[in-house]
């Protein structure tokens, strides 16, 4: 059986960011926010959200709720970067 080349790197932690939508505020409205404030975001209710692994955009998901705890569920694995993908 051949070893795994990824064995000295599988505890290796890595950071993950689900980034629910982006948005623009000015600095006047930054200071105005307050518990309950809404900041729009450039992003439809209900759209996957985008998962970055590494500061890296790795895959598509949603969110998921079961029982206290919050997770994404993966929908799509994306491409690395610089890869061109079939048409």
């Amino acid at each position: 059986m051949a070893a795994n080349p990824y064995a000295g790197m599988l505890d290796v932690p890595c950071s993950v960011e689900v980034i629910v939508g982006t948005g623009s505020i000015t600095v006047r409205e930054c200071l105005k926010l307050r518990r309950d404030s809404i900041i729009r975001l450039a992003k439809t209710a209900g759209a996957d959200l985008l998962v970055q692994i590494q500061g890296v955009a790795t895959a598509t998901g949603e969110i998921v709720v079961d029982d206290d705890t919050t997770s994404v569920r993966i929908a799509e694995i994306l491409p690395p970067p610089g890869t061109e993908v079939p048409s």
